[in-house]
């Protein structure tokens, strides 16, 4: 039992999984947060600019 525990101390097999994991899971967290952070202000812009144009008459 004792070589047992001691055998799965040492295994660090899936250390990597984790640790891409861990680092997935934080990049996608900074995309939601700047995507939350940019999105008012783009959307506001894209609004602007579609009510500008469709108020623009073309040919006479």
């Amino acid at each position: 039992m004792k070589r047992l525990l001691k055998n799965f101390y040492a295994d660090e097999t899936g250390a990597i999984t984790v640790d891409w994991v861990v680092l997935t899971a934080a990049i996608i967290g900074m995309v939601i947060a700047i995507f939350a952070f940019f999105n008012g202000p783009t959307s506001n812009i894209a609004t602007a600019i579609g009510n500008a144009i469709g108020a623009m008459t073309v040919g006479g």
